[in-house]
């Protein structure tokens, strides 16, 4: 497998952890507040995360921790702001309404990434990326786009807004900045947030699951969106760039629709037909074409996170 392919691949698996985060943190969100799932989520998943970083990259750690200004700044963007936010729209949505709403963020990190990177994506790049988003409209309003006229924003609407802006800054500062070991440096953002958000628990509170279904979304997101999702999205942004890659953002909303299948919920035809122009979208954006491709290499990025969470996602 070439390394593109492999690079690819790592994006869709990436964005189907990134789906279960939504399905089983909107589980999560029941018996625990947003601030406690953030904290005991990177909490937990710092462990692996030091194994992983320390087995696959052998790093200098005193080196990246010299970088601490920009890597405190990513953790409190990438790993508590955004997930912050996504959990408190989950405490008042669904989990397939916010990652509806997460599936505009591709749009959003492209447009940014040509405005600051100057990142060209090209013709074929640019109707990928008006296909998927098209196809997320779809689903969103079943079939009748004309619905977005009339339809009023909840909160939960605002608060994932919030979440794919704050992961866009991320994902286009993460290209931007020093170049490090990918998996060290999300290991480092993660104690960073982990040994802040400890100082504030006692006067803010941490709520622990105390039931099976609690403790298993718990584990769950710790280990797979967590650990594997960031693991496997940096290491791929080294291969595909972040308008390119951003797209693969899209696959969540499909993913978290065969979530919600898989637990018993019904999918629409206009669902089907939207999830058919969103990976249509992404192959349009991502397959090799016969031009050669020029990505800006303004400092080849640390954690080139998701082009939020890089995201939600994220």
């Amino acid at each position: 497998m070439s390394r593109r392919n492999r690079a690819i691949l790592s994006l869709v698996i990436a964005a189907a952890f990134w789906a279960g985060n939504y399905v089983f943190g909107h589980v999560a969100v029941e018996s625990m507040s947003p601030f406690s799932i953030v904290f005991l989520r990177w909490a937990i998943a710092l462990i692996p995360l030091v194994l992983i970083a320390q087995l696959a990259e052998h790093p200098d750690w005193r080196m990246v921790i010299g970088h601490w200004r920009f890597l405190l700044f990513q953790g409190v963007l990438g790993m508590f702001a955004y997930n912050f936010l996504l959990y408190a729209a989950l405490h008042v949505s669904t989990a397939f309404a916010a990652s509806l709403i997460n599936a505009a963020n591709p749009a959003l990190i492209a447009l940014v990434a040509l405005v600051v990177l100057h990142e060209r994506i090209g013709w074929r790049g640019a109707v990928g990326i008006a296909l998927a988003l098209l196809g997320v409209l779809v689903v969103l309003t079943r079939g009748d786009i004309g619905t977005l006229t009339t339809s009023a924003f909840g909160s939960g609407t605002w608060l994932m807004l919030g979440a794919i802006a704050v992961w866009t800054v991320y994902s286009i500062a993460g290209r931007m900045g020093p170049k490090l070991p990918p998996v060290t440096a999300v290991t480092v953002q993660a104690a960073f947030v982990v040994a802040g958000l400890a100082v504030v628990a006692p006067f803010v509170g941490v709520t622990i699951p105390k039931d099976a279904p609690g403790v298993a979304s718990l584990l769950f997101i710790a280990i797979f969106p967590s650990c594997l999702s960031y693991v496997l999205w940096n290491t791929a942004l080294d291969e595909i760039s972040p308008g390119k890659a951003g797209v693969f953002l899209n696959l969540i909303t499909l993913f978290t629709a065969i979530w919600a299948l898989a637990t018993g919920e019904t999918i629409s035809v206009s669902q089907i037909v939207g999830g058919l122009a969103i990976i249509v979208g992404v192959l349009l954006t991502t397959l090799p074409g016969h031009g050669k491709e020029h990505p800006v290499e303004a400092g080849a990025g640390i954690s080139k996170h998701a082009t939020h969470g890089d995201v939600e996602s994220r």
